[in-house]
C-alpha cells in the first residue's frame, strides 16, 4: 500500500454502501484513543452522516471521513431517444444506446461524495464484499474520480461488522475488482435489453386483447418478462402441468405382518408393488398357500446422522421457509437487519465451509450464557462430553464470505420481531450444530421368505442424539420391531393384498423452487428471493398458506405461449449459460464485449421470431381469458411496420397499424406525446408495408405501402391493388380519402365505436377523382408539410363533367367544379363544389352558394362567382383572375375553413408547421 509521504498526514475518505454500516464501521476504528474521538455532521443527504475521527493504518496517521451511499449509486437506462415505451420498435432496445447516470435521487450523494473528494488524497470503499458491492464501488471510484484524478483507491474487504474484522480489514487493504464490477455491468445490460424488449412487445400486444382478471388495475398493468423471472415462472408452470397431466394408475402389493410379544413388525414387499392385478394375484395365492416365512437375514448396524453443512444464503431461505413459512424475501430482509446491527456475518454468501483459520472456538463459547442453548454451548467446549467435530465441508466457496454465522451474543433484543428471533435462533443453532457430533442409531434389518418371495422390516433405536439435541428443527424418528433371529420361522399374522393409485408430485413448496433454481443457476444467493417475489407481485403465481406455488392463469398462458412457438423462453438453459458466462467474466476468462454481442444476438433472434409467431400467444391467451372490446390499446398500441421517421417529433417512428374496426392508418410511435397520424382510405381490405423508397418525398426513406381496395367501395377507374406513398406526393390516395372517406362502409356496427352507416352517392362516383379540395395528404393530424403531388403507378383516368351533371366555374383558374357529396363523419351527404385542376384549391359548399353561382348541367360555362361574404377568413392573395379572402377550404375532418394556416393565413402549410408560430 502506497505512503503517504513526506510526513504529512494522510486525508481518506471512506464510503460503505449502507448508512448503517458507515456508523458501525467508524464506530469500531474510532475506539483507539489516538482516534481523537468521533465526530459527526451533516453532509448534502440528510440521511448519509458524515463521521470523522482520527485513524492509525500501518503506522501513517490517517484523517479518516466516513460516509455512505444507500445502495447503486447509479441507474443503467436508454438513451431519451428510447425511454418511452412508444418511441421505438422493442426490437430496436437490442442495439439502442443506454447510459449509466445519478438518477435525481441520489444527486445529493453524489455532491457530497464530490466535495469530500476534493479534499482527501485516499478512497476507501467499505462496500458489501460480493459482485454488485464491487460494482457500486466502482460506481463512487466514477464520481470521485471526476472530482479528484490524484486519488490513491483501496478497497475494505470484510464478512462481518465485528471489532476483528474490521481491524482486519484497514491492515488488508487492496485495489478493488475491475471484472466484478464488469460481469454486473453485463448482466444489467443484458437484463435491461431482454427485460424491456419482451415486456414492451408482450404487453402492447396483449394488455388492451384480453380481459385480465388475474389483476387488480388493468389499466396499468405490465406483463413483464425478465431473464431470470420467467425461468423462474416455468419452473412452476411445468410442476403445475405435470399434476395436470397425470393420469392416477392402480397398482397392488403384498403387507406382511407379525404379532410377537415384543411388539408388532411390518414387512414391506421387496417388489414394491405391481400393476398387473392377474400377476399379482397368482403371487399373492401363493404366498397364501406356503404362509410359512423364513428369516433369511438380520443386520445390526450403527448408522449416523450427519449435521448440516455451514450455512450459505439458499440454505438460509430454504430452511426459514420449511421451519417457519417464511418467504425467501421476507428471510434476507430479516438477515440484512441482523448483519446491519452486528448479530450475524454477511447474509449473501454461496460458501459453505469455514476456513482452517476460522476461529469457531470464539463464536461457542460467546454463546454460554443464552437462557435456552447455552448450557448446549457449554457442553460443546467441555473436553470430556467429547461433543465438538470440526464442521464439514459442503464444497462451494466465493472466496469473499465466510458461511452465515454468529458475531455478537443476544438472548433478544427489546425492538426485535418474532422474524428477527426466529432467523437469529436458526442461524446460532446451525453454527452449533454444525460443529457438533452426529447422531447415532442402532438399525435393525430383517429379511423373510414366504414362497420364494422377499419381506423386510426395519427398526431404528437412538443411542445418541448429540447435534439434534440442539438442532430442534430436525428430528430422527426411531421404531422398535421384536427380536428375531436367522433361520427362525413364524406364521404371519396378516398377509394381504392391498390396492393402491399412484400420486402426482405436490406443487413447488417456496424451498423446492429455489432449489430448482440454484441447481439450474437461475439467479444468484442474492436476486433469487426477488425474482420469487416478482412472480407473486405480476400476478403470475400464487403462494398459499403452506408455501406451496401454483401459476395464476395469466402466468400459464405466457409459459404456453411461448412454448407453443417452440422456444425454451421459460426453460433456464438460456438464462444458466448466461450466468456461466457473467462468472467466466469475473474470472477474466472471457471478455465483457464479446459476451454481450453473443447473448443480444441470440437473443434478437428469439424476440423476432416470437414477434413473428405472436398469434400462438393470443391462442393461448385465449385459452384462458375473453377478448376485450377496448379499442385504446389495439389502435395505438399495437406495433406495426416501420414506413417513415415521424415528421412532428423527429423522435419516434411512424407504423403501419389496422385498427380493431378493421381500417388502416399510420400513426406516430411516441402516442400519446405525439398525435401525428395518416388516417388512410376506409376502402382499404389489405395494407403491406414494401421494401420499395419513395423517390420522391423527404426527408427520407419514406416506404411504400401495397394496398388492395374493395372493389365495390372504389370507383371503376382505379385499380384494386396500388403500391402508394403516404408522405405527401400521392394524388391517388388523397382522393379516395376524399371519396371513400376514412371508415369502411361495411363496418356499419363497430362495437364500442358508434360507427354508422355510410351510404355511398352516385354523385360522387360520378364525380372527377383526380384533385380534390385537400392538399394535405389522406386526412392526416398533426402532420408534416406534403410534398408536391405525384401518383405512383396506375393513375385514375381524367373524366370531365357528364351530361346532366351541375357544374360551377372557378373563380382561380376558369376550370369546371363537379357537384360531389361529401363522406366525412361531420358533413356526410352535404353537396359542395370543387375544382379538380391540378394544385387549385377552390371548394364551396352548395348550399352557401345563395344563387349567386351560374350553375350549367354538363357544360363548362364561365361566369361570376360572387360568393356571400364571410367575415373573419384568411384566403390566399389573388391569382389568375382573383380569389377573394372569403373563398372557403376544406380541413382535414371535412370542416370548412379559410385559408390552410389560420397563424399566418398561408394555404401552403398548416399551423402546426407555420414559420411564423410561436412569435
Amino acid at each position: 500500500m502506497a505512503g503517504g509521504g513526506g510526513g504529512r498526514s494522510i486525508r481518506a475518505l471512506n464510503v460503505a454502501e449502507k448508512p448503517s454500516v458507515a456508523k458501525q464501521v467508524a464506530g469500531i476504528l474510532s475506539k483507539n484513543p489516538s482516534s481523537g474521538g468521533l465526530r459527526v455532521r451533516d453532509g448534502r443527504s440528510r440521511y448519509n452522516r458524515i463521521f470523522e475521527f482520527n485513524c492509525v493504518v500501518r503506522n501513517q496517521q490517517i484523517q479518516m471521513s466516513f460516509t455512505s451511499v444507500t445502495g447503486h449509486l447509479m441507474e443503467l437506462d436508454f438513451d431519451d431517444r428510447y425511454r418511452k415505451w412508444h418511441s421505438c420498435d422493442p426490437a430496436d432496445l437490442y442495439h439502442a444506446p443506454v447510459r449509466k447516470y445519478v438518477p435525481q435521487d441520489k444527486l445529493d450523494i453524489q455532491k457530497t461524495l464530490e466535495e469530500e473528494a476534493r479534499k482527501c488524497q485516499w478512497l476507501i470503499l467499505w462496500l458489501d464484499c460480493d459482485r454488485e458491492g464491487e460494482n457500486i464501488a466502482f460506481e463512487v471510484v466514477d464520481i470521485c474520480m471526476r472530482a479528484n484524478r490524484n486519488l490513491n483507491i483501496w478497497r475494505a474487504r470484510f464478512s462481518a461488522l465485528t471489532d476483528r474484522d474490521i481491524y482486519d480489514a484497514i491492515t488488508r487493504l487492496s485495489p478493488p475488482n475491475q471484472l466484478q464490477a464488469e460481469a454486473v455491468d453485463l448482466r444489467q445490460e443484458i437484463d435491461l435489453r431482454i427485460g424491456a424488449s419482451f415486456t414492451r412487445f408482450q404487453t402492447m400486444l396483449l394488455k388492451d386483447a384480453f380481459i385480465l382478471d388475474s389483476t387488480t388495475d388493468e389499466t396499468n398493468v405490465v406483463l413483464s418478462y425478465g431473464p431470470c423471472q420467467f425461468p423462474t415462472l416455468g419452473f412452476v408452470v411445468e410442476r403445475f402441468w405435470e399434476i395436470q397431466s397425470h393420469q392416477a394408475e392402480e397398482f397392488w402389493t403384498i403387507n406382511c405382518t407379525h404379532n410377537s410379544e415384543e411388539g408388532t413388525a411390518t414387512f414391506n414387499w421387496m417388489r414394491g408393488h405391481l400393476f398387473d392385478y392377474t400377476c399379482a394375484t397368482i403371487i399373492y395365492e401363493m404366498c397364501v398357500q406356503e404362509p410359512t416365512a423364513t428369516v433369511t437375514n438380520v443386520r445390526h448396524q450403527e448408522k449416523p446422522k450427519y449435521p448440516p453443512y455451514p450455512l450459505s444464503t439458499i440454505e438460509l431461505e430454504k430452511r426459514a421457509s420449511r421451519y417457519f413459512r417464511m418467504s425467501s424475501e421476507k428471510t434476507m430482509k430479516v438477515a440484512e437487519d441482523l448483519y446491519q446491527a452486528g448479530f450475524i456475518s454477511y447474509p449473501r454468501t454461496e460458501t459453505d465451509s469455514f476456513s482452517a483459520t476460522t476461529d469457531l472456538l470464539s463464536m461457542v463459547q460467546e454463546q454460554q450464557g443464552h437462557p435456552v442453548w447455552g448450557s448446549y454451548a457449554q457442553r460443546l467446549l467441555d473436553p470430556e462430553a467429547r461433543l465438538w467435530r470440526n464442521p464439514s465441508s459442503g464444497g462451494h466457496d466465493d472466496k469473499a464470505h465466510p458461511p452465515i454465522h454468529p458475531t455478537k451474543f443476544s438472548a433478544g433484543e427489546s425492538g426485535w420481531s418474532p422474524d428477527h428471533h426466529k432467523v437469529y435462533e436458526l442461524v446460532v443453532r446451525h453454527f452449533l450444530a454444525c460443529v457438533s457430533q452426529p447422531a447415532i442409531g442402532a438399525e435393525t434389518t430383517v429379511e423373510i421368505d414366504i414362497a420364494g418371495e422377499q419381506f423386510s422390516a426395519s427398526g431404528r433405536v437412538i443411542i445418541a442424539k448429540n447435534y439434534l439435541d440442539v438442532y430442534r428443527f430436525e428430528s430422527w424418528g426411531g421404531s422398535v420391531i421384536p427380536t428375531y433371529q436367522y433361520g427362525q420361522q413364524f406364521i404371519p399374522t396378516a398377509l394381504t393384498l392391498d390396492s393402491g393409485v399412484t400420486r402426482p408430485p405436490p406443487l413447488l413448496s417456496e424451498a423446492d423452487l429455489l432449489s430448482c433454481m440454484d441447481k439450474a443457476q437461475i439467479g444468484t444467493d442474492a436476486t433469487m428471493h426477488d425474482h420469487i417475489k416478482k412472480l407473486i407481485d405480476r400476478f403470475y403465481a400464487t403462494k398459499d398458506s403452506s408455501m406451496h406455488f401454483s401459476p395464476t392463469k395469466l402466468g400459464e398462458a405466457l409459459v404456453m405461449g411461448y412454448d407453443d412457438m417452440g422456444h425454451e423462453l421459460w426453460k433456464p438453459r438460456l438464462r444458466a449459460e448466461m450466468e456461466s458466462d457473467m462468472t467466466a467474466v469475473s474470472e477474466g476468462r472471457k471478455r465483457k464485449d464479446e459476451v454481450l454481442e453473443t447473448c443480444l444476438q441470440r437473443m434478437k433472434a428469439c424476440f423476432l421470431d416470437a414477434r413473428l409467431n405472436k398469434g400462438k400467444l393470443f391462442e393461448a391467451m385465449a385459452i384462458f381469458f375473453e377478448r376485450s372490446n377496448r379499442s385504446n390499446g389495439s389502435e395505438h398500441h399495437t406495433i406495426g411496420d416501420v414506413v417513415r421517421k415521424c415528421g412532428l417529433c423527429q423522435e419516434s417512428d411512424m407504423v403501419l397499424r389496422k385498427k380493431p374496426d378493421g381500417n388502416f392508418m399510420v400513426g406516430c410511435l411516441g402516442y400519446p406525446q405525439c398525435r401525428n397520424v395518416v388516417w388512410l382510405p376506409g376502402s382499404v381490405s389489405e395494407a403491406v408495408v414494401t421494401t420499395n423508397i419513395c423517390s420522391t418525398c423527404s426527408p427520407g426513406p419514406v416506404l411504400m405501402i401495397q394496398f388492395k381496395f374493395r372493389r365495390l367501395e372504389i370507383p371503376p377507374n382505379y385499380n384494386v391493388d396500388y403500391l402508394g406513398c403516404i408522405g405527401g406526393c400521392d394524388d391517388t390516395l388523397r382522393q379516395l380519402v376524399e371519396i371513400c372517406g376514412t371508415g369502411s362502409r361495411n363496418n356499419t356496427n363497430v362495437p364500442g365505436r358508434g360507427r354508422r352507416h355510410t351510404s355511398t352517392s352516385s354523385t360522387v362516383q360520378q364525380s372527377d377523382f383526380r384533385n380534390q379540395a385537400s392538399r394535405q395528404t389522406m386526412h392526416t393530424s398533426g402532420s408534416y408539410p406534403s410534398e408536391n403531388a405525384r401518383g405512383h403507378n396506375a393513375r385514375p383516368q381524367e373524366a370531365g363533367a357528364e351530361d346532366g351533371e351541375s357544374t360551377v366555374p372557378c373563380t382561380s383558374c376558369g376550370a369546371p367544379c363537379n357537384l360531389r357529396t361529401a363522406n366525412t363523419p361531420a358533413n356526410r351527404g352535404r353537396k359542395f363544389y370543387s375544382c379538380r385542376a391540378q394544385g387549385c384549391n377552390f371548394f364551396v359548399w352548395e348550399d352557401s352558394t345563395n344563387g349567386g353561382v351560374t350553375v350549367t348541367q354538363g357544360s363548362n360555362s364561365r361566369s361570376a362567382f360572387n360568393h356571400s361574404r364571410r367575415g373573419g377568413g384568411r384566403g390566399r392573395s389573388n391569382r389568375s383572375g382573383g380569389r377573394e379572402n372569403d373563398v372557403s377550404f376544406v380541413s382535414a375532418t371535412g370542416e370548412p375553413i379559410s385559408g390552410r394556416c389560420f397563424v399566418c393565413g398561408d394555404p401552403s402549410h398548416f399551423a402546426n408547421a407555420c414559420p411564423n408560430r410561436g412569435r
